[in-house]
């Protein structure tokens, strides 16, 4: 596959790039020559705003070419059932490689906005939230629509169709709810148990103790059969902030029972790292809480989702790629289940303001379990719901699903009583027999 540009820009080949990743076996390669492309034999992409017989042609809106982030005039419109922008005449009806970097660019986020309550770029800014497509995959309905235009014009054309693949990550915040939390946080919670009448965690508390019931935070077991019977390969990444403050909740790394515990999933399963609150106010505690992990696991951590999915850009990506970081999980958002990217794919991030392609690789997730029930306000059931409809839709495109996942709500807390058997169902029922 041959595509004609008048220009050809950094911009330009990130995007065919990631477009070509998702549609062929094979790159598709760039020309700034007519003469060379109009000769050339096989399947062609003009991108051009003049026409070209025998190739599919799609107009450019300019900001491919552009250098610098400007406000951009987008105005959506109705396309084959869905939305679309940057219209413009051609064999699709709108520049759909302008659109797809726009969107999963995350342009829009280095525009002036305003912050949410934790300082994030709001959901309620975005475009996708404001037209109504947060909770659709777009760019992969899109370049469906691409392979149909080429189709149309080349019958014979072989395309890679991707299968669907579903990965399931875990966010380790509070490993447990009563062990390993130190005599002092024990004592002070007891007390306050006690004061408040709180009766019934007092008893499971000191059942917990004692050792005649199971902490009720510990999944972990019942994740592991529950991986080994529908024979997924999940993600776990552990909060290991040095000192507890603010949202950082986490077991100290320096109790052995975390330590014994990041060690045991070590040598299972694929770690990463989950950067507290404090290291977003000072970089520098992340490269400690990387190497506190590295010692634990044994083993080299190179992936990262941020807490509370705390991140500004470029600054954030940045500072992870400094870290060495090669592969995020931290693109959605943490006060809406989304598609915050509107991909079901990973790509590399695009640095916008150096105008550069990245290696760091951007795993998009769709759903998180805290999500639906803290800034949602879902029972187990109304979650069930929402986790389905994400499925679907990733199904149909053939896409790449990420969910997340929290010990707390998948162990036996009264508090989510049925997240866990909503978990179990999604996969045994689904993923066992339409999985990866």
């Amino acid at each position: 596959m041959i595509l004609f540009s008048t220009h050809n820009t950094t911009r330009l080949q990130y995007i065919i790039d990631c477009c070509s990743k998702e549609l062929f076996d094979t790159p598709i390669t760039i020309t700034t020559d007519l003469d060379s492309f109009q000769s050339a034999p096989g399947p062609k992409i003009n991108y051009s705003d003049a026409a070209v017989t025998g190739a599919v042609n799609i107009r450019p809106t300019g900001l491919l070419f552009a250098t610098g982030i400007q406000p951009q005039l987008v105005e959506c419109f109705d396309y084959n059932g869905r939305k679309a922008f940057f219209a413009t005449n051609g064999d699709l009806p709108f520049d759909i490689f302008s659109a797809i970097f726009y969107l999963i660019s995350r342009y829009e986020e280095y525009l002036p906005h305003e912050k949410d309550a934790y300082g994030r770029y709001s959901h309620t800014n975005s475009l996708a939230w404001r037209e109504g497509f947060l909770d659709i995959p777009l760019v992969n309905y899109w370049l469906h629509d691409l392979r149909l235009a080429l189709t149309g014009k080349f019958p014979d054309l072989v395309f890679r169709y991707p299968v669907f693949k579903f990965v399931p990550t875990y966010d380790i915040d509070i490993a447990w709810s009563f062990l390993h939390k130190g005599w002092r946080r024990n004592v002070i919670r007891t007390i306050r148990t006690f004061l408040t009448g709180e009766w019934r965690e007092l008893r499971l508390r000191a059942a917990v103790h004692s050792g005649r019931q199971p902490d009720p935070f510990d999944a972990y077991e019942w994740l592991d059969s529950l991986h080994l019977y529908c024979r997924v390969k999940p993600y776990y990444f552990f909060l290991v902030a040095a000192q507890n403050k603010g949202v950082d909740k986490n077991i100290l790394p320096s109790t052995q029972g975390l330590q014994q515990l990041v060690q045991y999933h070590g040598a299972g399963y694929r770690l990463g790292v989950h950067p507290s609150w404090q290291s977003g106010d000072d970089p520098r505690l992340l490269k400690e809480e990387i190497e506190w992990l590295e010692v634990m696991a044994a083993q080299p951590i190179t992936r990262s989702r941020q807490h509370y999915i705390r991140f500004t850009l470029p600054q954030g990506y940045r500072i992870l790629l400094d870290n060495g970081i090669d592969q995020e999980f931290s693109m959605g958002y943490g006060s809406i289940n989304d598609f915050r990217a509107s991909a079901a794919f990973s790509y590399n991030w695009y640095d916008l303001e150096k105008e550069a392609t990245t290696k760091l690789r951007i795993f998009p997730f769709c759903f998180m379990d805290a999500n639906s029930y803290y800034e949602q306000g879902f029972n187990a059931a109304r979650a069930q719901q929402e986790l389905m409809h994400y499925y679907h839709h990733v199904r149909k495109v053939n896409g790449l699903m990420v969910t997340i996942w929290h010990n707390n709500f998948l162990g036996t807390d009264p508090k989510f009583a049925g997240w866990r058997e909503v978990y179990e169902t999604f996969l045994k029922e689904e993923i066992f027999w339409y999985g990866n």
